[in-house]
């Protein structure tokens, strides 16, 4: 075993020393040592309750014959982060995330890893780092927060808090009503309760095999999230037994998986970054192309917050993933002999599971929509790729063409659109906000929640080289590459030019000549990066690459 270069011969008795400090006994150094990495703070509600997962997850590992040793990650909420230069951070928190487990988990010569983490960006960087390490490792989730109710009516995060802030920019709602729907959108702790970006990865987790069938559906507060944290924790001495590791798991057939299972339910725009970047630390090939290709061949059957107003709590009284999978696999999109942590293949896992409740997850037959919940568009302002969560999008924005209105960063946009200088077809285009011009491509919920909130969804569109929440909604093309400060077609567009958006069709382009986009580039100057950010963000601008790689770090 691995921690055998800590723990045995003469030359380690000052290491195990350093141990029995901490209360081991040399019968706990005589078993596999599991590294359990909690995520846990005060600042995030999806994660302010993970000590007592981890309680459970260590239970589980101590009832297996291991011994685990529990060590944090850092985390960072989107939510909070949101609309201002915070947000410049979690995504490139992602890349710290990994590698702060790599140093831990090398440091410590661990035998296995249980991952536990919930929102955003910790998700992803748990799994890139579970897929450097290659080391038995099981990862298990927080869970979802439960719903909000007002005046009857469910809401969350999204189409609660932020989405009223610009219904009361307009007079639809009272500053008295809007202080009444902030106290009830989160009534617990939990990743925010919508098919957002956590909520996704969290299935997605499941869906490639790296977590256990549940994983992004159980709710925080209910004791079967605790049972599955106890059954993760015996589960990676089981898959230390039988050699199982997560390059083992994470093969090309499972990001298929995840991606056929993201398409079908219409998951965060954000996965496809995650998706990219996890799959690069698996030394497997996965690029854009793959997501369009699977999209066209793979219906829409879940609509969930912020699509639609099913919740996460639905999809799992629905079922959940594995119901969702079984559906697939029986038309033959889901590969079936990918091996999973339980140690069982995902036609083992999920060949038993019915949909309970076929308004949530519909069938094949009668799907919300033929394609699935994700879209990359190109044309001459995205040469390599945009991306749009088409599953929300209403069927009258799906084409659209409309003057450019220009903004070269998010907090110009947010002041117009709160202003009402939007008006009915303009497409607001937002830049310098990717992952090297932001720096730290930030997520542009604030802008969007406040279009839809003003009821301009149906007649306004947005692109920006930046990304958008998990929780945005309505016609938000992101990840526009290249991005405006590598000199991309959308740092060279003026006031007024003609933008046209065809979704089925996957093009998005600006009515100029390739003479007049060429003389325009020639006088493009780069500006310089915001004087105001800090090292890390200087150092992560330096080394991050397009959005249409998932924005990793060059090797």
């Amino acid at each position: 075993m691995r921690s055998d270069e800590i723990t045995k011969g003469v030359a380690r008795a000052p290491h195990r020393a350093l141990m029995y400090a901490m209360g081991y006994l040399p019968e706990d150094l005589a078993k596999p040592l599991i590294g359990v990495v909690n995520a846990q703070n005060e600042l995030i509600p999806g994660h302010y309750h993970l000590d007592e997962i981890v309680k459970s997850v260590k239970e589980g590992v101590i009832a297996a014959g291991g011994t685990p040793m529990e060590f944090p990650s850092i985390g960072i909420c989107d939510g909070i982060a949101m609309n201002h230069s915070g947000m410049k951070y979690p995504l490139s928190s992602r890349e710290l995330i990994c590698d702060s487990i790599e140093a831990v988990s090398m440091g410590h010569k661990f035998d296995g890893l249980v991952l536990v983490g919930n929102c955003d960006k910790i998700v992803p960087g748990m799994l890139m780092a579970a897929a450097r390490l290659n080391i038995p490792a099981v990862y298990v989730s927080g869970g979802p927060m439960l719903s909000g109710k007002h005046k009857g009516k469910t809401i969350d995060l999204i189409s609660g808090a932020f989405e009223s802030v610009g219904a009361e920019a307009t007079g639809q709602i009272t500053e008295e009503e809007l202080t009444e729907i902030e106290i009830n959108s989160c009534p617990t702790c939990g990743s925010c309760a919508g098919l957002f970006t956590a909520n996704s990865m969290n299935c997605l987790a499941e869906a490639m095999g790296m977590a256990l069938p549940g994983n992004g559906t159980i709710p925080a507060p209910f004791g079967r999230r605790k049972q599955l944290a106890k059954k993760a924790g015996m589960k990676v001495m089981e898959i230390l037994k039988k050699d199982i590791k997560p390059r083992d798991i994470l093969t090309l057939g499972a990001f298929r998986n995840a991606i056929t299972v993201d398409m079908a339910i219409g998951g965060s725009s954000n996965t496809v970054l995650h998706l990219m970047a996890i799959a690069n630390e698996a030394n497997i090939p996965l690029n854009l192309e793959e997501f369009d290709i699977i999209s066209k061949k793979v219906p829409n059957i879940a609509k969930l917050s912020p699509s639609g107003y099913h919740s996460i709590e639905d999809l799992d009284n629905a079922g959940g993933i594995s119901a969702v999978m079984n559906v697939l696999s029986k038309a033959g999109m889901i590969y079936t002999d990918e091996i999973t942590v339980t140690g069982n293949t995902i036609h083992e896992n999920v060949q038993n599971v019915e949909v309970a409740d076929p308004a949530v997850i519909r069938t094949l037959e009668e799907p919300y929509t033929k394609e699935g919940g994700i879209a990359i568009l190109r044309g001459n302002l995205a040469l390599d790729g945009a991306v749009v969560k088409q599953s929300g999008v209403k069927p009258e924005m799906l084409k659209h063409k409309g003057p450019a209105r220009v903004y070269n960063s998010e907090e110009e946009a947010y002041k117009a659109i709160l202003a009402r200088e939007i008006i009915s077809g303009d497409v607001v285009v937002i830049r310098y906000e990717g992952p090297k011009g932001g720096p730290g491509m930030r997520e542009m919920l604030s802008p969007t929640a406040a279009i839809c909130g003003m009821g301009l969804d149906t007649s306004v569109a947005l692109i920006t080289d930046g990304r958008f929440s998990g929780g945005t909604r309505g016609p938000c093309i992101g990840h526009v590459s290249p991005e405006a400060m590598a000199g991309g077609t959308i740092g060279i567009i003026e006031e007024g030019d003609i933008i046209e958006i065809d979704m089925p069709n996957r093009i998005l382009r600006v009515d100029l000549s390739d003479e007049e986009i060429e003389r325009r580039k020639k006088d493009w100057v780069q500006p310089p990066i915001n004087a105001e950010i800090g090292t890390y963000l200087r150092r992560y601008s330096k080394l991050v690459t397009s959005a249409s790689t998932g924005a990793v770090l060059e090797r």
